[in-house]
């Protein structure tokens, strides 16, 4: 049984982590231009990209390579193997996040911005923001 939670507390330590990170960087990259994300936006920002992959990966009009993507980061989440093992700290962690981040541009990058618009269930500045970060244009 405490495997069980080992894993649950760590999928759910490094969704935080990675929650905060992004918080972070959007923080730091919204600085940069003036269309400025407020802070209620960076924090729901997370919910709302779950939403968005949930959406993707439901699509069939989405490219399957986009779905196969999301659905192996969905498994290396669930998975108690890392590259780096969660019980170190900080980098257990920041792994996680790595990983996700990559995985995300990648999938935002070949979903393309119309199905990123189609699919957003947040506000318009969440939705620039995640454009900005994937290296989109806005449409």
């Amino acid at each position: 049984m405490s495997e069980w939670w080992q894993v649950v507390v760590g999928v759910v330590g490094g969704l935080v982590l990675f929650w905060l990170v992004l918080v972070l960087v959007l923080w730091f990259e919204q600085r940069k231009h003036s269309g400025r994300a407020s802070l209620v936006d960076l924090l729901r920002l997370a919910p709302d990209v779950v939403r968005l992959l949930k959406r993707l990966a439901s699509d069939s009009s989405v490219p399957i390579g986009v779905r196969i993507w999301l659905g192996v980061l969905l498994v290396y989440l669930i998975s108690p193997i890392d590259l780096i093992p969660d019980f170190i700290p900080v980098l257990g962690y920041a792994d996680d996040a790595l990983v996700v981040a990559i995985a995300l541009r990648f999938a935002t990058r070949r979903a393309g911005s119309d199905s990123i618009t189609k699919h957003w269930p947040g506000t318009p500045a969440g939705l620039a923001a995640v454009l900005r970060l994937a290296g989109l244009p806005s449409s």
